[in-house]
């Protein structure tokens, strides 16, 4: 057990190995090395670096940087059961063969290496001189900071950073590259394009102490099924969460991977974080949008303060409403609700010419953060555990108004009662729940 120095100048005692490992590039060298094993270990990889001599240099490559640190398509693309730190070792022998990482120096050049050596065992041997420089601008990790991160640097995940940047809600935005290799499209222009306040890792100590994480990866496994690619999801899911949770114990995880429903159940099993502080995106898109047509293009309104989509992401969603406008008998309360569901209808006939893109989806992950992190109270339709509302017995997230603040889900709004959409709902939990019990958790 030893002192490792996170990126965030936050230090923990873990459990490491050192040692050599044979790789033959023309001879046969002992590269030495050190794994440093996280607490969330097996579902997260090892945090590695070479561990050079005096006289040995550093080759900066594809898979290792100027402090030695050891980036591999296997730690990358790590997923418990199947990985191993046995495999890691084979493949990081196999890659060292490809490209040698370390090299002889020179004595003069061995002179030049201990400011280098010097530099690694701060991060690799607990010494305080960065710990004390983390601190020197405040606790700003602490408190009042709103830090965001936003797992997968897809078009999706791009969209979320540029939304929730331009937003202004959050301190600092962390954008976690899990792709393999270096940065690549969208990435390499928000590196060129710097932004204020934006950081691009593929490193999971970055995320520490986020107040909200935003998850947006999806697997691009071969998959051939629709379980196939479900599952190939919550593969991915086994090795992200845990790290996530391990280094933001007390943060609001934001699902916007799909299905967005199953991925959020997912999320929550994994995290073991309690129902308010896991939330899909849900139908937030969709319940602006179908507000905004009742308002502007119908003029209703009176109609659309009330006015929800609600139940699951895609075909099966179903107009709602939080309250009912009083009326002095049945005839007209029934006037009244035949009047309204032409209105609606209306309007879910304007809603479906609407497309979810990835700049759109994140503009709605902007609001919601925006809402979390302001404390601001307001009601969004988001997923969140529907177990006893309609009648709904199994444990499966579905899109229902509820109150958004820093804790996440507040409270969940009351829903007019409506036959036809109990029988919905109750459907959608029904198909959610026999695709849940097919997964591999």
């Amino acid at each position: 057990m030893n002192t490792y120095t996170f990126k965030d100048g936050s230090q923990k005692e873990l459990l490491n190995f050192s040692g050599t490992v044979p790789v033959k590039y023309g001879n046969s060298y002992n590269i030495p090395i050190r794994l440093w094993i996280l607490d969330s270990h097996p579902f997260a990889p090892p945090i590695c670096f070479l561990k050079p001599t005096a006289n040995m240099g550093i080759s900066v490559g594809k898979h290792v940087d100027a402090h030695g640190r050891i980036y591999l398509p296997y730690l990358q693309n790590w997923s418990h059961p199947k990985s191993t730190v046995i495999g890691l070792i084979k493949e990081m022998i196999a890659k060292f063969e490809e490209e040698l990482p370390l090299y002889s120096l020179s004595s003069s050049d061995a002179a030049r290496q201990s400011e280098l050596l010097s530099y690694i065992a701060k991060i690799t041997e607990g010494e305080t001189g960065m710990k004390s420089k983390s601190k020197i601008g405040g606790d700003k990790n602490q408190g009042c900071f709103n830090k965001i991160t936003v797992v997968g640097a897809g078009d999706l995940g791009i969209a979320c950073v540029l939304a929730i940047a331009a937003k202004g809600a959050a301190d600092k935005v962390v954008l976690l590259d899990l792709s393999e290799g270096s940065a690549k499209g969208g990435t390499m222009d928000l590196e060129i394009f710097t932004l204020p306040n934006v950081e691009i890792s593929k490193d999971f100590s970055a995320s520490a102490d986020s107040k909200v994480v935003v998850l947006t990866v999806n697997s691009l496994g071969n998959a051939q099924t629709y379980l196939d690619v479900v599952q190939s999801n919550v593969d991915l899911f086994r090795g992200v969460i845990p790290a996530i949770s391990h280094y933001s114990q007390n943060t609001v995880l934001l699902v916007a991977s799909h299905p967005v429903e199953v991925m959020t159940y997912v999320s929550w099993k994994l995290s073991a974080f309690p129902k308010s502080r896991v939330i899909g995106v849900g139908a937030n898109l969709d319940t602006e949008r179908f507000q905004f047509i009742l308002t502007n293009l119908l003029k209703e309104e009176v109609l659309a303060k009330d006015a929800w989509i609600i139940g699951e992401q895609g075909e099966d969603k179903v107009p709602s409403w939080t309250t009912g406008n009083s009326v002095a008998n049945q005839t007209e309360a029934m006037a009244a609700r035949n009047s309204r569901d032409k209105v609606a209808n209306r309007a879910m006939e304007v809603l479906k010419g609407k497309g979810q893109r990835s700049w759109s989806v994140g503009l709605s992950v902007a609001d919601l953060t925006d809402s979390i992190l302001k404390d601001k109270r307001k009601v969004h339709s988001v997923s969140t555990l529907a177990k006893g509302c309609c009648n709904i017995n199994s444990e499966v997230f579905l899109s229902l108004p509820c109150i958004l603040g820093s804790s996440g889900v507040i409270e969940m709004v009351k829903l007019e009662e409506d036959p036809l959409v109990r029988e919905k709902l109750q459907s959608s939990a029904g198909s959610i729940h026999d695709l849940q019990q097919q997964l591999k958790l």
